[in-house]
């Protein structure tokens, strides 16, 4: 990779390092898992950097970190415990955190293409367009995925009460 592309990929990984690690968090459950997926992720990016347009990094970044995850949940075993979240400011909100964790372990019941489209349209803010584009499915699907996803999050939460 010439110099300029280095300070290129520096760039990239700077500015999507964090949104990566966030995602793969919220969709492995653990904090171990998710730096493994974001390792693997950005080998790929440099690897392959000079093929991904700027303009469709971010989806590129999506999907490859939505595929390793899926890799990584088929490989380990089921219900590990999760890890905080990385990178939360140092003071300490209780109720903050229990939200949290409250969240997290409804977000582990769901099947994985569930929980992924949940992860990218609803916590990090995607279009439906975009979560599709990250997911490789139609606008369609990630509604229905969605949809299903949330009556099963409220079963689940009405039986926590």
């Amino acid at each position: 990779m010439p110099r300029d592309d280095d300070r290129a990929f520096e760039d990239a990984l700077r500015r999507h390092e964090r949104r990566v690690l966030r995602t793969a968090w919220r969709v492995m459950g653990s904090l171990e898992d998710a730096q493994d997926v974001a390792q693997e992720v950005f080998l790929k990016l440099h690897r392959h950097f000079n093929q991904v347009e700027p303009a469709t990094m971010e989806a590129w970044l999506y999907r490859t970190t939505l595929n390793a995850c899926f890799d990584g949940l088929r490989r380990r075993r089921p219900a590990e415990p999760l890890d905080s979240e990385p990178a939360v400011a140092p003071e300490i909100d209780l109720e903050r955190d229990e939200r949290r964790r409250l969240v997290a372990a409804a977000l582990r019941t769901l099947p994985e293409r569930e929980r992924a489209a949940v992860v990218l349209r609803e916590i990090e803010g995607l279009s439906t367009a975009e979560a599709a584009a990250a997911l490789g499915t139609s606008e369609g699907t990630v509604r229905s995925q969605i949809s299903l996803a949330k009556a099963k999050l409220r079963r689940w939460l009405e039986n926590r009460r």
